[in-house]
């Protein structure tokens, strides 16, 4: 009986010793290890090391997590020999054109204009920049890809880089759409699809485009310059305006 009284009043002890209370002494703490690290802080001078930096440069060589770009060709444009790749590594797809027209406006069209022919608002707004050249040139025609890619990703003359701002992927999205924009400037009839070339010509026509449209007189082209049925020019019309010109 003494002993089960002994154990309810140690028990009421030790329950009364565990209640909260406010106290200004620091808490007692066995364990300081935590608390005295061998340590430096961000930007902390190290004697160890001969720059007196605590903090160290990366290891020359390493790549970060998922930054490893071993295909030379698509993260560079370039060849193993440092050459500018003549086409992209990437198949020319309707995604990746209309891709590439999404990215065109907004990094490119400013600039080199929404056709590429250079004349873009920053172009032709006389803000007073060097103007953009036209991608309809023979020179940037012939160019290779890398090279468009290789300007895209690092800038030329007074162009800025914007590898920052377009991944790779993209860059070379906006060179198969540059590509795209040549050629419909500088497209054949022969390269339009046999089954609409006849849809194309026949709305040239109704349009006024074509060669039998006619003129605001409403009469074909031929007869409205004087001409007779073989296209020459009439003898009567060139004495009527001799005449003209010696009355005067």
């Amino acid at each position: 009986m003494r002993s089960a009284i002994k154990l309810i009043l140690l028990a009421a002890l030790v329950l009364g010793g565990c209640r909260g209370m406010d106290s200004d002494e620091p808490p007692i703490h066995l364990n300081l290890n935590m608390d005295f690290q061998e340590r430096f802080d961000p930007q902390e001078a190290n004697p160890f090391f001969a720059d007196n930096r605590s903090m160290r440069p990366p290891v020359p060589g390493t790549v970060a997590r998922g930054m490893l770009r071993e295909d030379v060709a698509f993260y560079e444009g370039r060849t193993d020999d440092g050459s500018f790749v003549d086409e992209m590594p990437l198949p020319t797809t309707r995604e990746l054109l209309m891709r590439g027209q999404s990215r065109y406006n907004i990094f490119c069209a400013p600039c080199h204009g929404g056709a590429g022919d250079g004349e873009g608002i920053i172009t032709a707004g006389g803000y007073g920049n060097t103007p953009a050249p036209t991608y309809h040139s023979d020179r940037l025609r012939e160019v290779a890809d890398g090279y468009l890619y290789d300007a895209i990703a690092n800038g030329v003359r007074t162009m800025p880089a914007y590898g920052h701002q377009v991944p790779p992927a993209d860059r070379w999205a906006i060179v198969a759409y540059i590509r795209a924009l040549q050629r419909s400037q500088y497209a054949s009839p022969e390269d339009v699809p046999a089954g609409i070339r006849s849809d194309v010509e026949r709305a040239a026509q109704d349009s006024g485009d074509g060669p039998d449209a006619p003129t605001d007189e409403g009469q074909p082209a031929d007869e409205a310059a004087g001409g007779d049925e073989t296209g020459e020019a009439s003898p009567e019309g060139t004495a009527d305006t001799t005449a003209t010109e010696g009355n005067q």
